[in-house]
C-alpha cells in the first residue's frame, strides 16, 4: 500500500532533533508529568492513548508548531511521567486534575485540545467539565463517552471490546503484553494497522521501550481497571458549545463506526471526518490526511461546516 508523504520518521531522539522539540516536566495534581513542545502562540495540547506516549504525535508536532505552542504530554504512568502505584490513582477524576494543572502550569488559560483513544476519553470529559478552558476540541478514534457507554455491552461492540474485559484481570495482561521482549505491545499496533508498513520497526521499538519501564504496564492497564469505578465525573453530558472535530478511521478494529452516530446530540458545532482506509491509529497511519483535515478545520470560521457526515 502507498506510503503517505510528510512523515517524520526515526526514533525519539532523531524526531526530537529534527523538529527542534524541547523536553520538560510540570508539577500537577501532586505528580510530575513529562512533555515535549515546539513553537509559540496559542496552546495546542496533545494527549495520547494506549499504549502510546507523546511520540504518537510526531507527525503533527512540527506541522502545528508553525502557528501554535504545541505541547504533547506523557499521561501519568506513561514513559517519563510519574507512576503512582495505587490503582485508584488512575481514575478519571485524577486524570482531569492532571490536565487542568498542565494548562495552568504552562501559563495558559485555555487551549485547543487534541486527543486520541484514551486521551480522547479524558478530553471529552474535560471539555464537558471545564468548557471555558477548551477553545476547540479535536478527538480521534474515541466516541463520546455517553455513546461508548450505550454500546459497549451490546453486539457488535461487545465483541470488539473483549480486550477491555481481559485487562480487568490481575497480572495476566501484564504477562501477555510483556512476552517476547514486549512484542505484545508492538503487536497491538501491527495487528490492527491497515497499512502494515505505516510504523517502522524502529518506531514500534519506541513504544515497546516506553512500556518496558518498571511499573509502566501496570500503570497503563490501571486506566482500564478503573473504567467501571464510580466517579464524580460523567454524571451528566450537557451539549458542548465549542467547535469539535471527530476524526475516525473506518477500519478501526477496536471501535465501530456506529459509535460516532448521534454525536451531534452532545455537540452543537460538530465536524466528523471519516478516513476509509485508516485504522484506529489514524494520526500515525495517515498523518498527511489527518494534518490536512485539522488544518482546514482550524482555519474555518466558527459555525461553518466541513462535515463528511453528521449523525
Amino acid at each position: 500500500m502507498r506510503r503517505e508523504p510528510e512523515r517524520v520518521s526515526g526514533g525519539v531522539e532523531s524526531v526530537a532533533r529534527a523538529l527542534g522539540l524541547k523536553s520538560g516536566h510540570i508539577e500537577t495534581n501532586g505528580i510530575r508529568l513529562h512533555f515535549m513542545e515546539a513553537g509559540t502562540g496559542p496552546l495546542m495540547l496533545m494527549v495520547h492513548g494506549f499504549p502510546e506516549f507523546w511520540y504518537s504525535w510526531r507527525h503533527q508536532l512540527g506541522e502545528f508548531a508553525k502557528d501554535h505552542r504545541v505541547v504533547a504530554i506523557d499521561l501519568r504512568g506513561y514513559n517519563l511521567s510519574d507512576r503512582p502505584k495505587r490503582r485508584g490513582a488512575y481514575v478519571m477524576d485524577e486524570l482531569l486534575k492532571d490536565l487542568d494543572g498542565v494548562i495552568t502550569g504552562l501559563g495558559h488559560e485555555k487551549c485547543t485540545l487534541v486527543a486520541h483513544d484514551w486521551g480522547g476519553a479524558i478530553a471529552w470529559t474535560y471539555a464537558t467539565e471545564h468548557p471555558g478552558r477548551v477553545e476547540k476540541l479535536v478527538v480521534m478514534s474515541m466516541p463520546h463517552p455517553a455513546l461508548f457507554k450505550s454500546h459497549v455491552l451490546k453486539p457488535p461492540q461487545l465483541f470488539k471490546s473483549w480486550y477491555i474485559f481481559f485487562f480487568q484481570l490481575p497480572w495476566l495482561p501484564e504477562r501477555f503484553l510483556a512476552r517476547d521482549d514486549f512484542r505484545g505491545v508492538s503487536g497491538i499496533f501491527r495487528g490492527s494497522l491497515v497499512d502494515k508498513d505505516a510504523l517502522t520497526r524502529e518506531e514500534l521499538s519506541e513504544f515497546r521501550r516506553a512500556a518496558a519501564q518498571p511499573g509502566a504496564l501496570t500503570a497503563m492497564l490501571n486506566y482500564y481497571r478503573n473504567m467501571f469505578r464510580p466517579s464524580s465525573a460523567l454524571r451528566r453530558w450537557p451539549k458542548l458549545e465549542m467547535p469539535v472535530l471527530l476524526v475516525w478511521g473506518e477500519k478501526d478494529a477496536a471501535l465501530g463506526k456506529e459509535l460516532t452516530y448521534g454525536t451531534d446530540r452532545y455537540v452543537r458545532d460538530l465536524t466528523v471526518r471519516y478516513l476509509p482506509d485508516a485504522s484506529h491509529w489514524v494520526q500515525q497511519e495517515r498523518p498527511a490526511e489527518v494534518n490536512r483535515i485539522m488544518r482546514e478545520w482550524l482555519s474555518r470560521r466558527r459555525g461553518t461546516g466541513l462535515e463528511d457526515g453528521k449523525h
